[in-house]
């Protein structure tokens, strides 16, 4: 699972976990024939379940490039072994799980992004990969801090100060400048002008959103309609036609700088779509428990410890089909 966007456009989940399973018994050397008829009458027993089947085959085939980009060999010799042995379903997932760490899944990929737009952040000034968050001081002394998978370019010239965020999210604290030049911020759907500032802008899903913490920002969308001032305190989200009014910002905002997920009393998908930005793979929940609310601090650089706090203070599991296929579901007694 990536961002709201891409989860709408997912199968239902009960086809996807199926799916999932099928996959780890079919990538199993010694699956049967009894079990590969057995796959073939759930695939065609339902659209869903192509469905379902063509979305798994799609992550496991990034999957498999490991075998591409891991010139030591360590992950390549852990699935030969795993898949060499004729194991139980436990021992199985438990060793592909041991292969997720090792190989740390390191490519740019995961989350089905357009390759125009993978070329665009790696050709970047700033940038960060999934999970990684990283601070920088410009030449004017503004600082910034670039969120899980973001992509930033910065632009200075005699007129103005211009960051272009290509993708992910930023926080920006803007320094004063002897030269008096503005400092904006643009994205696809229209440019932010500090105003003594510490902001967070967030490009996904079509729509930009922004947060105040100081100072106030003025946006000015893509269109040209009238621009609205935010000020601390505030957040909004526009397009390239519209602004929506100016709400209360989570005060909380900003701890992903500190590497932290603050939650209050927030659902459970919310916080677990939000823990999915900074790890590859699909990372689902079970909509019988998508409403729990969950409240506590949850460290994003060690997003496996998360899933472990998630599963001593609430009644689910964590379910690990394959190592880029995990699943936080109802615990059953």
């Amino acid at each position: 699972m990536t961002d709201t966007g891409e989860r709408r456009s997912e199968p239902d989940f009960r086809s996807l976990e199926q799916a999932a399973e099928w996959f780890a018994i079919l990538n199993d050397d010694s699956v049967s024939v009894t079990e590969r008829e057995a796959w073939q009458n759930w695939l065609h027993a339902s659209p869903l379940h192509r469905r379902a089947w063509g979305y798994v085959e799609t992550v496991g085939r990034r999957f498999g490039r490991l075998r591409e980009e891991d010139p030591a060999g360590r992950s390549v010799r852990t699935l030969d072994t795993v898949r060499g042995q004729r194991l139980s379903r436990r021992q199985a997932i438990k060793n592909l799980a041991l292969l997720a760490g090792a190989a740390g899944l390191g490519w740019v990929g995961w989350q089905r992004t357009p390759l125009p737009e993978i070329a665009r952040r790696w050709r970047a000034d700033y940038r960060t990969a999934v999970g990684e968050v990283r601070q920088e001081l410009l030449a004017d002394g503004t600082r910034l801090w670039l969120n899980t998978n973001s992509a930033v370019n910065v632009d200075y010239d005699s007129d103005q100060r211009r960051l272009t965020l290509v993708a992910g999210e930023v926080l920006v604290a803007t320094a004063h400048d002897p030269r008096a030049r503005p400092l904006r911020v643009f994205t696809e759907d229209g440019a932010m002008q500090a105003l003594g500032t510490r902001f967070t802008v967030r490009r996904t899903d079509g729509h930009t959103d922004l947060a105040v913490s100081e100072g106030a920002v003025r946006v000015s969308p893509l269109s040209g309609v009238p621009p609205v001032r935010v000020a601390a305190g505030e957040g909004t989200r526009f397009t390239a036609d519209q602004v929506a009014p100016p709400r209360p910002a989570d005060p909380a905002g900003e701890a992903w700088s500190q590497g932290l997920l603050l939650a209050d009393e927030r659902p459970l998908d919310e916080l677990v779509a939000e823990l999915s930005r900074y790890r590859h793979g699909h990372l689902g929940v079970d909509p019988e428990i998508a409403d729990l609310n969950v409240m506590g601090a949850y460290p994003l650089q060690d997003t496996d410890r998360a899933l472990a706090m998630l599963e001593r203070a609430l009644p689910v599991t964590v379910r690990r089909i394959l190592p880029w296929w995990v699943t936080v579901s109802v615990r059953r007694l």
